[in-house]
């Protein structure tokens, strides 16, 4: 096999493994035609075919975004998915996309902007789908407004922030898809029964049962693996924390001015078997 088509296979492998539902729905065309349709039902032109997916594979970081970006009849949707916790921060996120998007773009087209033949570039709209509740949350974010005060900036970045509706439409199906997952984890925590009872309670309640039932494999694969992300993280906080306790516990057996009664008092998440196991470690290197 050839070292370019190894290559490939390896990025779309490690794509299809980092993949979000998010994107793993939407890289279907008949679904992404559904979303792009949700959005603007008065374009009757457009088709599977017409739609280009310009999402950009995260390849050198490994992180996982749920960023969507294609490209239909002149206009570059990017659609940024916010999960239950609102931050405006999402308005960066986006425009690092959208220049991302642009500059692959030009190299995809051939266009160079160094040129002084101006270059064709598609309409951008910029939505983000947030899977919380709606709240007091604004229909419509922009930059100049979060960040500064309304002031009149050199750089605009709008956004249309999608929430759950009372619509059939394919976005709202995903919407509610999150809300029945965040659900399930609160009654039976990060586990596979959560994944399997909420895929079970949307295929009953229609909500993307089609996709649901021919993709229920990959879909458990993809939500499991989230799980393990989660954990390592936390995993990895918890081990952070206990190493800045033994050292603040250890600062305080060599100061010799407490005793382990109140170390431990002090230092909480260690427990006095512990202290006793550092003490006898520091008087051993005293």
């Amino acid at each position: 096999m050839h070292d370019d088509t190894k290559q490939i296979e390896e990025v779309m492998a490690k794509r299809t493994a980092k993949n979000s539902v998010f994107l793993d729905l939407f890289q279907n065309k008949s679904y992404l035609l559904k979303l792009y349709k949700t959005l603007h039902p008065e374009d009757t032109t457009a088709t599977e075919d017409s739609l280009t997916d310009v999402t950009i594979t995260n390849v050198l970081t490994d992180n996982l975004y749920n960023d969507l970006g294609f490209i239909v009849n002149n206009k570059l949707m990017i659609l940024v998915e916010a999960q239950s916790t609102w931050t405006v921060n999402i308005l960066v996120r986006i425009l690092l996309y959208l220049a991302q998007s642009y500059h692959e773009y030009f190299q995809r087209t051939s266009q160079d902007y160094y040129k002084s033949k101006k270059v064709k570039m598609p309409k951008p709209e910029l939505y983000v789908i947030f899977t919380g509740n709606k709240g007091r949350k604004p229909d419509k974010i922009s930059l100049s407004k979060e960040f500064f005060e309304g002031a009149d900036i050199d750089i605009e970045v709008k956004a249309k922030v999608i929430y759950e509706s009372d619509t059939d439409d394919i976005i709202n199906q995903y919407i509610i898809f999150c809300k029945v997952f965040n659900e399930q984890t609160k009654q039976h925590g990060m586990t596979q029964k959560a994944v399997t009872e909420t895929i079970r309670i949307c295929k009953d309640r229609n909500v993307l049962r089609e996709y649901l039932a021919q993709r229920e494999k990959e879909v458990v694969t993809i939500m499991m693996s989230l799980f393990d992300e989660e954990q390592i993280m936390k995993s990895f906080i918890r081990s952070e924390r206990h190493d800045e306790a033994r050292e603040t516990a250890e600062r305080m057996i060599k100061m010799g001015k407490l005793s382990l009664d109140e170390i431990a008092l002090c230092v909480p998440s260690l427990s006095l078997d512990e202290l006793k196991e550092l003490e006898a470690e520091v008087m051993q290197l005293a």
